[in-house]
């Protein structure tokens, strides 16, 4: 069984989309994981209508508002599928995605992880077009290569071995910084060809917020952009991380003052 991973934080408006995409699948072997982090709207009441009549298993928590990555990592352990691939709320599947999968899989049952396109909902693929059927690659060199958000498939053990990292005070850690510590132990075979995954970037996304989730979360970065120094072999390359490294200090710095300074004006 392949799991379908989703985190989602007040997207009842969008979320059924999702669900429309995985009832057109033209296979049912796979199951919805979704991890609520605090909603306030209907998506409970809504996951628990469909979970009486979906024809495949969905599996429902709800947790207080910790941040998407640490969904991520309850929504690993709840999960029953051997892969793991991560939808996020506003985007959804093809029709023949999981199909998909399970072919590539029982292709080469070795152990490895999956790269796909992602695509507008106009069907346009993100990013550069290149030639080649499949490729193995690490995500860092997949990024560079392909350069737009891809669609991964992992093994579940693996994201069971390298869960995000809880930082206090943070709730987002760069998600490239777990793929490429998952990629340095397993392959990836990435097809270049393939969008299975239908994506739009909303107001109230990360992709759109990135200063702002950089400023919230500036520990997280500094983890992420330290070891994606050591990864990059370009200096121009180097040079560009070592800003955000810089950066990610001074975000730091600005982000403890303003906390001790609220908390001087609380206790006053």
């Amino acid at each position: 069984m392949i799991t379908i991973l989703t985190p989602t934080y007040n997207r009842a408006y969008v979320l059924s989309r999702l669900y429309h995409s995985l009832l057109s699948q033209t296979t049912m072997g796979f199951e919805w994981v979704v991890i609520d982090d605090g909603s306030s709207d209907e998506t409970q009441e809504m996951i628990e209508k469909w979970r009486g009549e979906s024809p495949f298993p969905i599996t429902y928590q709800y947790q207080k508002n910790r941040g998407k990555m640490l969904a991520l990592n309850e929504g690993v352990k709840l999960s029953v599928g051997q892969h793991i691939l991560i939808v996020d709320s506003d985007d959804a599947l093809i029709k023949d995605a999981i199909k998909r999968i399970e072919l590539n899989i029982r292709e080469d049952p070795v152990d490895k992880g999956y790269i796909y396109r992602k695509a507008d909902f106009s069907g346009r693929i993100i990013g550069e077009e290149v030639q080649g059927n499949t490729l193995i690659m690490h995500p860092t060199e997949a990024g560079k290569l392909l350069k737009g958000d891809l669609a991964y498939v992992f093994p579940k053990h693996m994201m069971e071995k390298y869960p995000f990292p809880e930082i206090k005070g943070e709730k987002f850690v760069p998600e490239l910084y777990i793929w490429n510590k998952i990629g340095d132990e397993v392959a990836f075979v990435c097809y270049p060809q393939k969008a299975i995954y239908l994506c739009e970037y909303l107001e109230d996304g990360y992709s759109k917020n990135f200063d702002k989730t950089f400023r919230e979360n500036p520990k997280s970065f500094l983890l992420f952009y330290k070891d994606q120094f050591f990864r990059e072999t370009s200096l121009f390359g180097r040079a560009k991380i070592l800003i955000r490294i810089i950066q990610g200090y001074f975000y730091a710095v600005l982000k403890y003052l303003w906390r001790r300074d609220g908390n001087k004006q609380d206790s006053a």
